[in-house]
């Protein structure tokens, strides 16, 4: 699903807040709170429900849930005092107060949207279908300052219906969890990539597909 207010577009299947298709960083549980109050909006959340949510079956410090809400706000040029998106419910909680519409359009890929991406830390990667070189070089779409990736480490093809990983003859190897990489592999959601000492994941979005029509035999 993707919901979209003001600029900003939140899609909750990739997990990418962008804004006018440029993404912004949001650490994982400041992506998880926005995405509650947006889908709970115009609803006041109160902190105790956020703070389960978040933090399921341990206390935290209330600091943590407003450091959160200024992180979020602090991405969306939002004010506190002249709140265009979160509002705070002094004494209660927080709410969405912007105007939202929602897609569930994610998994129709419009022509020359990635389908798939890798993930290192806070940073993503989309792979539009083609070629995508990872190394340190930067003039790599994928370009990784790290001292274990050699200048043009791994080579990903991305094509309509899979992506492959291959080695381009590293000092330090690739990984595809625990399997060095010798040969061409295929990736699933959620593989694991080893790059020198870096750790990466992969993940593709499900690709819908058509119905075919069912041919009855005549008896």
């Amino acid at each position: 699903m993707r919901i979209g207010f003001g600029p900003f577009t939140l899609d909750l299947d990739t997990r990418q807040l962008t804004r006018d298709s440029r993404e912004q960083h949001l650490s994982p549980k400041a992506f998880e709170l926005l995405s509650a109050l947006v889908l709970e909006g115009p609803k006041v959340v109160s902190k105790t429900a956020l703070q389960e949510r978040l933090w399921p079956e341990t206390f935290v410090a209330e600091a943590n849930l407003s450091n959160l809400i200024a992180e979020i706000r602090e991405v969306l040029g939002d004010q506190a005092r002249t709140p265009m998106f979160i509002r705070t419910a002094h004494g209660y909680g927080y709410a969405f107060c912007g105007t939202a519409t929602r897609s569930s359009g994610s998994r129709h890929m419009e022509a020359g949207q990635p389908w798939c991406w890798l993930e290192w830390g806070r940073r993503r990667f989309p792979l539009p279908i083609g070629e995508h070189v990872i190394g340190r070089d930067l003039d790599l779409q994928i370009s990784l300052d790290e001292s274990t990736v050699s200048r043009r480490h791994a080579r990903l093809v991305v094509t309509a219906d899979t992506t492959t990983l291959e080695d381009s003859g590293s000092k330090n190897g690739t990984f595809r969890g625990n399997q060095r990489i010798t040969a061409p592999v295929t990736l699933a959601d959620g593989d694991t990539i080893h790059i020198g000492s870096l750790v990466m994941t992969f993940h593709a979005r499900a690709r819908e597909m058509a119905t075919e029509t069912a041919v009855q035999s005549t008896p």
